[in-house]
């Protein structure tokens, strides 16, 4: 059974903090395969060539995800283990983040490392663009024109996307809706409409809606 939703990164951030003189730079972006995931480490590593650690953590996939982290010489589970805690309580999937560290000449200790690559991480998602994807179900409805006003009225009021409407001797809408509320729409399009609308159903898809509008994704 497909996830209903889950959380993503769709725009890449960073993020940038300074303990005792020691910097740490987070990036964080999306990534859909491991592949995307150890070329972005990659990337960072080859910009930072000269940190003293890149450290690295992502979560691929939704069901079942692949979950990799490393410390790149801290002292182990102070860097790559907090990150991937983070990731994980911010239910973030298809991500990937390296965090960079300048030395700056004073030891943080264990405490202190783990504070600062948690933190560092949960700027760097909290200036990124965060997004919530939903399993859809597309929703063909036709009826006739008397029955059009009350249709576009129900969208409105329950703020069930309309992806397109078409004219001609009846009216046809686009709709996506949540996947588990197909059927209360489905009941609630044929109450209104005196039992005459035509509801065909069409694909799967999951969708999100980003500063205001209804994206669809493949």
């Amino acid at each position: 059974m497909a996830v209903q939703s889950y959380k993503v990164v769709y725009k890449s951030g960073e993020a940038e903090i300074i303990e005792k003189k020691s910097r740490f730079i987070a990036h964080v972006a999306p990534a859909q395969t491991e592949e995307e995931a150890l070329a972005f480490i990659e990337e960072i590593k080859k910009k930072y060539w000269d940190a003293r650690h890149n450290c690295t953590a992502y979560s691929v996939g939704i069901e079942q995800p692949v979950l990799r982290c490393s410390d790149d010489g801290e002292p182990s589970k102070t860097a790559g283990m907090p990150m991937m805690e983070v990731i994980q309580g911010e239910e973030l999937h298809n991500v990937v983040v390296v965090v960079t560290r300048y030395f700056g000449g004073t030891l943080l200790g264990t405490g202190g490392l783990i504070r600062a690559y948690t933190r560092s991480t949960q700027e760097g998602i909290r200036n990124s663009q965060v997004i919530t994807k939903h399993l859809g179900q597309r929703l063909n409805i036709r009826c006739d024109y008397a029955a059009s006003g009350k249709i576009q009225y129900l969208t409105a009021s329950e703020n069930i996307p309309v992806l397109g409407t078409e004219y001609t001797d009846t009216v046809t809408f686009d709709l996506i809706v949540p996947k588990e509320q197909t059927e209360w729409v489905k009941k609630q399009c044929m109450e209104v409409s005196g039992g005459k609308a035509q509801i065909e159903e069409m694909e799967e898809t999951y969708f999100a809606e980003i500063e205001g509008e209804v994206k669809i994704f493949a």
